[in-house]
């Protein structure tokens, strides 16, 4: 797979597989961008400021739970039938929340909604890993990472009407920001019927026969595509692997803890840093805006899209440069950058020096960095580990960082809205230290994984020695 040129069926896998960020930008963006308008008594659920930040949480603990789930079942069953499964969760849970008639039932609805998205990433970044050549592995996570972005733009413009009470009542609005993003999901599981399964997965677990059928399909299509006769595979390439139908918990723990005791401290400390920062300030923005510096609830959403797009760009253009100049230089600047800018803009913030346009101009220069560093942090993750372990550890590390980092951060930045400008500049500092102690970390501990096969970066559990 590693040898394959660029072609129409690489595009197939992004389009399939890597389009769901979207749809989990769309979801926080609008949670973060209607929070003023459900609590409104007008509609239909009446929220508090802190049930806003609780809404989140329930969110994201749905999300660390689905990931831990969804991600051993994975590993076991096969990255194509979790990553349609954990598909459909999404769209059952999202198309329910749009008839949410209390909190209760919105709480519920947004925890399954987080599962089935938390579940997506073990298995949709595993599968990305094993399918697209080791030489654009960077460029390509990052972009399909950094394509969350999109869906937050996509999803403040789409607030921004459908909050307009001159368009839609205040009770009907918001309920269909959540079906439209259904519809998203269902184009997308179209389109993700035609993605394969990974011959990688198929190999180990016992199914040769039919992993030689796939990747033979796979590259007489690429041929007919391209034109280009591929290279035979060396002998040099060729590993003797023990196959096995499933990896047990325990082996999958005793791996990460004993095996790469460094690469688990370097995968919690990048995700509780960017989990943090992200979940803290993007869940609560538009309540910053509105309660803080006096935005119309109308027009709080629009402030998004430049952030959105900063978060989008930074990735996009800087992604190629985590392949050439390498995954521990890039990650550790764009962490430790991150870190010092958001630094500048709590003190600039807490002198009362940013109105909201100023604000925003800072979180785009922030972010526009930082989304290429939490990107790159899925990205680690998903490629430092064994072959059995991979869609298990993404989904460890996605739930213990974000359990950490994107729960207390709604939580605590909901109070702090309440308590007025300074405290949630203190926010902004505390994100900002875990971003550059993060960034450190990777100094230290990073691995030099850029245009390496993953069996080269981590050697499967099956492999015979």
């Amino acid at each position: 797979m590693d040898r394959l040129p660029w072609s129409r069926w690489h595009w197939l896998v992004v389009v399939g597989l890597g389009t769901v960020w979207i749809l989990d930008g769309l979801e926080v963006t609008i949670v973060g961008a209607i929070g003023s308008r459900l609590t409104e008594p007008s509609s239909g659920l009446a929220l508090t400021p802190a049930q806003i930040g609780q809404a989140a949480a329930v969110y994201v603990a749905g999300a660390c739970i689905g990931a831990l789930v969804f991600g051993y079942l994975t590993d076991r069953f096969g990255r194509k039938r979790l990553f349609m499964i954990t598909l459909g969760l999404y769209l059952a849970a999202t198309v329910a929340t749009a008839f949410s008639f209390n909190p209760l039932f919105f709480f519920v609805c947004r925890f399954f909604t987080g599962a089935g998205i938390g579940g997506e990433y073990s298995a949709i970044n595993s599968a990305i890993d094993e399918l697209i050549p080791a030489r654009r592995r960077g460029v390509v996570d990052l972009a399909i990472n950094g394509s969350y972005w999109l869906g937050t733009a996509f999803g403040a413009i789409l607030t921004v009407f459908l909050l307009n009470t001159a368009i839609f009542p205040p009770n009907i609005g918001w309920r269909l920001a959540f079906g439209l993003g259904a519809v998203l999901g269902l184009t997308i599981l179209l389109v993700r019927r035609n993605v394969p399964e990974s011959p990688r997965w198929m190999v180990i677990h016992g199914h040769d026969e039919a992993a030689e059928r796939e990747v033979a399909e796979i590259e007489e299509e690429v041929r007919n595509d391209t034109g280009e006769s591929l290279d035979d595979v060396s002998d040099d390439d060729e590993i003797e692997i023990r196959q096995r139908r499933s990896t047990g918990f325990g082996e999958i723990v005793k791996v990460g803890v004993t095996v790469y005791p460094r690469r688990f401290i370097l995968g919690l400390s990048l995700f509780i840093g960017q989990a943090f920062l992200y979940n803290a300030v993007f869940f609560t923005y538009a309540l910053v805006l509105t309660k803080l510096l006096g935005v119309p609830d109308d027009v709080a959403p629009w402030s998004l899209v430049p952030i959105a797009i900063g978060n989008f760009l930074g990735p996009l253009l800087l992604g190629r440069l985590f392949d050439s100049i390498g995954r521990r230089v890039m990650i550790s600047a764009c962490y430790i950058g991150s870190g010092v800018l958001l630094t500048g803009t709590g003190i600039l913030f807490s002198i009362r020096a940013l109105d909201a346009v100023g604000l925003t101009i800072c979180w785009v220069i922030v972010f526009f960095f930082a989304s290429a560093g939490a990107s790159a942090a899925y990205l680690t993750v998903s490629e430092v580990f064994p072959m059995e372990t991979r869609a298990m550890a993404i989904a460890f590390f996605y739930a213990v960082g974000t359990g950490l980092g994107g729960i207390i951060g709604p939580l605590l930045f909901g109070q702090f809205v309440s308590m007025g400008i300074s405290a949630v500049a203190l926010g902004y500092f505390i994100g900002a230290g875990l971003m550059i102690a993060a960034g450190l970390v990777e100094v230290f501990l990073g691995v030099d994984a850029e245009r390496k096969s993953l069996e080269d970066v981590a050697a499967p559990l099956s492999q015979a020695r």
